[in-house]
């Protein structure tokens, strides 16, 4: 059976200044928490743009099927757009197994991808829009948990 790719889009409307989510994108610390398994290569540094990446499967990590590791290769960006008074943080994933696996196994692999970035992103728009409250508008150039409404 032919190989199935991962193949993840997904965006998240964050209410922060560009250059606070490029920052936290930047920070190499995250990756590991929002990727596990995966090594992440830079194939292009976007600045307060965004991140291009090389991706592979780390050798210990990988789900075993039928007694074997299912190894991955692909690319995966985070694109930032400015947009209104926040940011557009557009996440793309493309994994390509080494070996050949059922659709339906990759299928579950990709839901569970999707779910676990759902709730890394959603846990980095709570710490960077702060107490901010639905509809407040944030103050340009201000920092993560700064809004409008703190004068």
């Amino acid at each position: 059976m032919p190989g199935s790719a991962i193949d993840l889009v997904d965006d998240t409307f964050v209410a922060a200044p560009p250059a606070s989510v490029a920052a936290a994108v930047h920070d190499r610390w995250r990756w590991g928490l929002w990727w596990p398994g995966l090594e992440l290569a830079v194939s292009r540094d976007r600045g307060v743009k965004g991140v291009q990446w090389v991706v592979c499967s780390r050798a210990s990590h990988g789900r075993s099927v039928r007694g074997r590791r299912v190894r991955w290769l692909g690319s995966m960006e985070i694109w930032l757009e400015p947009w209104g008074d926040g940011t557009l943080l557009h996440h793309y994933l493309r994994l390509d197994p080494r070996q050949p696996l059922a659709p339906r196994t990759a299928g579950k692999m990709q839901a569970n991808r999707a779910r676990a970035w759902k709730h890394a992103v959603h846990r980095l728009k709570d710490e960077l829009e702060g107490k901010r409250i639905c509809g407040e508008r944030v103050k340009a150039g201000s920092g993560p948990a700064d809004t409008a409404g703190d004068e």
